[in-house]
């Protein structure tokens, strides 16, 4: 069956998948979300979230210990001489004989894989075809990571799964590896990606989820997740006026040159505030007024989940709070 002909919207799904170690330590506690066809999802948390330990249950590296995975309709651990042909993986270390040339390697891995495509085609692919004869152990860590991607593509995937596929890798060569994961995309590939950099998931992924101790604590578009973070205004206030002249809705709790504002209603508080400046004839110094980033939203639920131990989306943020002042 070739792509296009799988009858299933959704071409990864976790349904309230857990998994476990030594008996005892719970390491996914019930995660659920599904990937469409052609979707880039992306799956942030910090060490130990979960993420790694999630995305083997969907290469089939493991079984849930609760829950189902399926990945292109069919359960990728029960049936993985049916899912694995279709299915490219690129692990956090891919492990490889420090003294064969890359070209050896990818020959090898090669050998293994149903339908490969050309040596060379692969390592061009991934920006290597100029390192084909170096051994591994000479590459550098960057380089190491393109060739764990080319083996991951050498089987023409229908569904590639990327862990942390830019760690290593300089600026220019993230931004290349960025570029070439959307033309996958763009020919159908459906991508789940586990990343560190909170920018590559806001440049690459259609959808994400944030996971924190094993859960998955909210997921959505990136504006999405944002939205439930409280926007920010910051200015400073000139010598000898004070927080508290600032409107009610608006009034710091302590009087300070420097303000930041954080309101759910960026547009009705920031037009409250410009009234109130211009009435007063008070200049706003280095006024900067912005939507909530994707880091501050990660680092907000980090945050909330630490400090409750039980962090989901109804106990992250205060949407009845329209406005909340700190003076620094």
């Amino acid at each position: 069956m070739t792509f296009d002909e799988t009858p299933h919207e959704c071409v990864i799904e976790a349904d309230g998948v857990r998994r476990s170690y030594a008996g005892s330590f719970e390491a996914v506690t019930g995660v659920s979300f599904s990937v469409a066809r052609g979707e880039l999802f992306a799956l942030l948390g910090t060490n130990g979230a979960g993420k790694t330990s999630t995305v083997e249950l969907l290469e089939g590296l493991a079984r849930p210990d609760g829950g189902t995975a399926r990945v292109l309709g069919r359960d990728p651990y029960a049936e993985r001489a049916a899912v694995r042909p279709r299915i490219g993986v690129m692990l956090q270390d891919g492990g490889f004989p420090s003294d064969l040339t890359t070209t050896e390697t990818v020959r090898m891995w090669a050998g293994c894989t149903s339908g490969a495509r050309p040596i060379g085609e692969a390592l061009e692919l991934v920006g290597l075809g100029h390192r084909a004869r170096v051994r591994v152990k000479q590459l550098s860590g960057g380089e190491r990571r393109r060739l764990d991607l080319a083996l991951a593509l050498l089987g023409r995937p229908e569904v590639l799964f990327l862990d942390e596929p830019t760690t290593g890798l300089d600026a220019e060569g993230r931004r290349d590896t960025w570029a070439l994961v959307r033309r996958l995309q763009e020919g159908g590939i459906t991508v789940l990606l586990t990343t560190h950099y909170l920018e590559e998931a806001e440049a690459l992924a259609d959808r994400l989820a944030i996971m924190h101790r094993g859960r998955a604590v909210t997921s959505g578009t990136t504006a999405e997740v944002t939205a439930e973070r409280p926007s920010r205004i910051r200015f400073e206030l000139p010598h000898g006026t004070a927080a508290g002249r600032l409107p009610l809705v608006l009034r710091a709790a302590a009087d300070g040159p420097r303000v930041e504002i954080r309101t759910h209603h960026l547009q009705e508080s920031l037009a409250e505030l410009l009234r109130w400046a211009t009435e007063s004839d008070v200049q706003l110094i280095g006024l900067d007024a912005r939507s909530a980033s994707l880091e501050e939203a990660f680092l907000d639920i980090a945050r909330s989940a630490a400090k409750t131990g039980d962090a989901d989306e109804n106990t992250i943020g205060d949407e009845n709070v329209k406005a909340k002042v700190t003076v620094a």
